[in-house]
């Protein structure tokens, strides 16, 4: 049985450089690197000053084509910069999805870099801030251009144990978590019961310290990769409070932010368990150091 993320086309330098070059010719002779592949895309600089993402699975498709939709609706009303696409490339012979192009940032994910308490402080409050922003904006417009609600369940209880299960027994396995029972009876004890209709906002979908990027002076830049952009429950972003944040800077986050509901603080919790054993896995499976980091970095956080 093949990963959930094995490609179903492999994007190659090759075929970057005859796309970019066939549909923005501005952009040719540029110079084209692999910056390396996720989940769902892989990702060229080019110019040194743009970073182009091709989905790389059939199920990714739609997520860019959304993103190139809605992320020009979102970004002139954040306070941080965010990768809204300047080039939105489409289907041609060669290649049958869209794919997209953005000012490259200068600085590097957060999950890559080192950290004072000061220096999560500083996080903490930049990542308020965004979040109040963003899930205080008016999602008509956003909607209307397509952005769909959670159409995966990302807090349905009995879709994510059957998942996490796995994952935690092969970390176990393989000796990176020692016992992973507090965290399910966690996780079983406030699983969500139904979806929350009454709070639903323009989420990120999937904030964790891979998708921040910080500059030189540990300042956050701009928030990535937005393919799981989609209206629901805010607490599948307030999740970044439990899995990035250490627990001294999480009073920076709620000031920041404003006020958060038990419940909502209870849910976000949950999801940044699940997240965070999702992105540890992923990084051990692939043999990704950073991204086994940040997973086990967010999984001891979540326990505290």
């Amino acid at each position: 049985m093949s990963e959930p993320w094995a490609a179903d086309v492999e994007v190659t330098v090759e075929l970057a450089r005859a796309l970019i070059g066939e549909q923005f010719p501005e952009l040719a002779p540029a110079s084209i690197e692999p910056l390396g592949e996720g989940w769902d895309n892989a990702a060229f600089l080019v110019g040194g000053a743009y970073v182009f993402r091709f989905p790389r699975r059939s199920v990714a498709a739609p997520l860019m084509a959304r993103e190139i939709a809605i992320l020009p609706l979102l970004a002139p009303h954040l306070p941080l910069a965010i990768s809204a696409p300047r080039f939105a490339g489409t289907a041609s012979g060669a290649y049958t999805w869209p794919f997209a192009g953005y000012p490259s940032f200068r600085g590097s994910p957060l999950s890559a870099v080192e950290l004072d308490s000061r220096a999560y402080v500083r996080v903490a409050t930049a990542l308020g801030a965004f979040l109040r922003a963003l899930h205080g904006l008016d999602a008509t417009a956003a909607v209307a251009a397509g952005l769909i609600g959670d159409d995966i369940g990302r807090l349905d209880h009995v879709e994510r144990m059957s998942k996490l299960d796995g994952r935690f027994a092969s970390l176990s396995a393989a000796g990176l978590l020692a016992d992973p029972a507090p965290l399910v009876e966690f996780l079983n004890a406030v699983a969500p019961r139904a979806p929350r209709t009454d709070r639903l906002t323009v989420v990120h979908g999937d904030l964790y310290a891979k998708h921040v990027m910080v500059d030189a002076g540990r300042m956050v830049e701009g928030i990535i990769d937005w393919g799981d952009v989609h209206y629901g429950d805010p607490a599948i972003d307030v999740s970044i409070v439990f899995e990035v944040l250490p627990p001294e800077a999480r009073d920076a986050f709620a000031d920041s932010y404003g006020e958060i509901d038990e419940e909502t603080w209870r849910l976000a919790r949950y999801r940044a368990i699940y997240h965070a054993a999702l992105v540890a896995h992923y990084g051990h499976r692939i043999g990704n150091e950073e991204l086994l980091r940040a997973g086990l970095t967010g999984l001891h956080y979540a326990a505290l």
